[in-house]
């Protein structure tokens, strides 16, 4: 396949353009060469050194990550931003990045899949950001005690084996669950006014355990990486469905 024709597939499937003035990300193709062909695409949560080596290893052509390299542009190409990029171009590595078109994505997402971890139903986009959304927001087919959801979320989550962290503060009985991965508390006030009786994201700061406290709300703090993965994953199974080998790169965090 070629490249360009990859990329326009992705940038559709993931509408980046939507997102375009409201994501710090250079969503989109980060660092590849205007033509160019895809056999071996290798997907992973971070762009960083670890994963391009480990793609260059897989012999990728491309790498599909949700963080990538590029936040607000470069202001000088030295030191480590250097150091990174200087492998993708001697070894012809392409890297496409999707940071909050794969949050929101209703299907694909990392909510989504998270939502599909919970076998939430009634589903409904959630976490607004300007026009568009970085959530998702459903209902428990039987309701979950706090104990219990937390059990679920760290069967079924890459934690590294870290307890999922509860802010038991809400209903003892949860059904309506609210979903923003990675770094999601600013959307609490939103779940609590949208009548949630927890907010699942991956990482918390300081004034959000006073925050749900106050409100009366559970939140559960399961991870950022743990919370991503699953959007690059379904990526992952999309460009399967293109006639494409993959591979993917699993470099936990423990964060």
């Amino acid at each position: 396949m070629e490249l360009s024709e990859f990329v326009d597939r992705l940038d559709a499937e993931l509408h980046t353009a939507d997102y375009a003035d409201l994501d710090a990300s250079a969503n989109g193709l980060q660092v590849g060469p205007a033509e160019g062909t895809v056999e071996h695409v290798a997907v992973a949560v971070d762009g960083v050194s670890e994963t391009f080596e480990a793609a260059i290893e897989a012999d990728a052509d491309a790498l599909v990550v949700h963080h990538g390299l590029s936040w607000g542009g470069f202001d000088r190409v030295t030191g480590r931003t250097y150091d990174r990029l200087e492998p993708l171009f001697e070894n012809d590595l392409a890297l496409y990045v999707s940071h909050l078109p794969l949050d929101g994505h209703q299907e694909l997402g990392n909510a989504a899949g998270v939502a599909d971890v919970l076998e939430l139903e009634e589903r409904a986009p959630f976490g607004e950001l300007g026009p568009e959304y970085v959530g998702q927001r459903g209902t428990a087919v039987d309701s979950y005690a706090p104990a219990e959801l937390r059990e679920r979320l760290e069967a079924n989550l890459d934690t590294g084996g870290r307890p999922v962290r509860v802010l038991d503060f809400g209903p003892d009985e949860i059904e309506d669950v609210a979903i923003v991965t990675g770094s999601g508390v600013d959307w609490l006030d939103e779940a609590v006014e949208a009548g949630a009786d927890a907010l699942v994201t991956g990482e918390g700061k300081g004034k959000a355990y006073h925050e749900a406290k106050e409100a009366g709300i559970n939140v559960f703090l399961a991870g950022h990486y743990a919370t991503e993965t699953f959007g690059v994953r379904a990526l992952q199974d999309l460009i399967e469905e293109w006639g494409l080998e993959t591979t993917y790169l699993d470099v936990p965090t423990g964060l």
